[in-house]
């Protein structure tokens, strides 16, 4: 029983069963659990809508581009590179 009521107010292990969730299939016990969490907590159920539509947004952007070459405009990674040293020479 000690373990139910960890997963109720536990976002932090939901929002990891959420991630797993879209990597592998969870165990009984995990589903349940998150189940049970999605149930009372609106912030994780919105979370997981989230999470999934970057992770469907990702793949479609990975298969799309599969067969284009992507780069870096040249004056993008210099900026990028200058801001770099900057912040590293603050410290």
């Amino acid at each position: 029983m000690n373990s139910l009521k960890g997963i109720i107010y536990n976002c932090r292990q939901a929002t990891f069963l959420i991630e797993k969730k879209q990597i592998k299939k969870l165990t009984f016990r995990e589903n349940i659990e998150l189940k049970i969490h999605l149930t009372g907590c609106s912030v994780c159920r919105v979370f997981q809508k989230q999470s999934i539509l970057i992770n469907q947004m990702v793949k479609n952007l990975l298969m799309n581009s599969q067969n284009k070459e992507r780069k870096l405009d040249d004056n993008f990674k210099q900026n990028l590179q200058d801001r770099i040293d900057d912040e590293l020479n603050r410290q």
